[in-house]
């Protein structure tokens, strides 16, 4: 296991490697800035196949949390969590009370969240041992609180429109076909507002049960998982797991559109290059997934007006308009000018240099 020598090293501030002997919890915390402030970005939960792949998924993560805060005007960093665990299997009030210790070890340069694996009820078994965690009010309003999945949907709904009017001159949704990768909690939220805009849909996923529940409920047709790149969409929304677009899918791709919920979508920059070079427009994935982010950022910060958070989620369609009318003058993939946006706030931040550093340290 390395840090320094890790590809996905990006002068990270700290990786700090935790251990409960108690309850087997074992992990990582990576803070990749905290240049615009504490460092926020949720807990994931995976079954990692090893050590490394678990450090490189908390380096890329985090990386990506930086820049999706800083574009989305945010006065925080970028940090992650991964905890090395099968959810469906090892999952009780003690490990996560354990991990609420390791939060609160951090004195408030990490705040925490859910993510992939881990759930608003484990997040507020989290906060019983740490105030520095969001992601834990009821939600009752539909505006400010809870389940970040629903407000992640829609910002992405917002990116889309954006990227359908870039690649087709078109305003709105109605009669596309969207093809989307992955139906769980934003996969589903995200199938539901695009039926709602008169979208049809495609859907794959590894759990047949959310496959069967959107065509329950908005008459998706189903794929298999591994057809659903391929398939003939207007627009492809990766709503899995990221990596997906590569050297060996991206000449397989028949949508127009890539605009989608999953983080790390591209498997590496050359990707994004790629997509370019085939004239598909796509949608960087940190800039149209940070509804979830804005609303738990605003929860955190005691904000009770959810439209205020509504419409702050909403300026994501400007957002991405933005990014890929700049690309598009360039000459850029989408994702490199994002980058740069990202960065440009980052380095405007009034805080002084930081010294960068990455500690390992053990945390029981």
């Amino acid at each position: 296991m390395t840090i320094f020598a890790s590809a996905d090293f990006d002068g990270h501030e700290a990786v700090h490697a935790f251990y409960d002997r108690a309850t087997g919890l074992q992990g990582f915390v990576a803070l990749h800035s905290t240049a615009l402030g504490p460092a926020f970005g949720g807990c994931r939960m995976w079954a990692y196949d090893s050590e490394d792949a678990a450090l490189g998924d908390a380096l890329r993560l985090s990386r990506g949390m930086s820049y999706k805060n800083a574009l989305a005007e945010l006065p925080y960093g970028g940090g992650k969590a991964v905890i090395m665990a099968d959810g469906r299997r090892v999952r009780s009030p003690a490990l996560f009370e354990a991990f609420g210790r390791v939060v609160d070890s951090l004195g408030g340069r990490y705040i925490t969240a859910e993510d992939v694996g881990t759930s608003v009820e484990d997040m507020r078994v989290v906060a019983r041992m740490t105030a520095h965690v969001s992601g834990i009010a009821t939600g009752a309003d539909g505006g400010v609180g809870g389940d970040p999945s629903p407000k992640t949907a829609y910002g992405v709904l917002q990116g889309m429109r954006a990227a359908v009017e870039m690649a087709f001159g078109r305003d709105g949704l109605d009669g596309l076909t969207v093809a989307v990768q992955g139906v769980g909690h934003v996969g589903f939220h995200l199938c539901r507002l695009l039926h709602e805009a008169g979208a049809h849909l495609v859907v794959a996923d590894v759990a047949a049960e959310n496959t069967a529940r959107a065509a329950e409920a908005f008459g998706a047709r189903i794929v298999a998982p591994d057809a659903i790149l391929a398939e003939d969409a207007d627009v492809l929304a990766p709503c899995a797991l990221g990596g997906v677009l590569d050297a060996k899918s991206i000449p397989e791709l028949k949508a127009s559109v890539i605009a989608g919920a999953a983080n790390n979508q591209l498997a590496t920059d050359d990707d994004g290059r790629r997509l370019l070079e085939r004239g598909i427009v796509y949608a960087p994935d940190y800039a149209i997934n940070a509804g979830g982010i804005i609303a738990v950022a605003a929860e955190h910060e005691g904000e009770t007006d959810s439209a205020a958070v509504h419409a702050r989620i909403g300026r994501i369609y400007a957002r991405t308009m933005a990014i890929l009318e700049r690309a598009r003058a360039e000459g850029r993939p989408p994702h490199e000018v994002a980058d740069i946006m990202a960065r440009e706030r980052m380095q405007l931040a009034p805080q002084a240099e930081l010294v960068r550093e990455a500690v390992l340290s053990d945390t029981h």
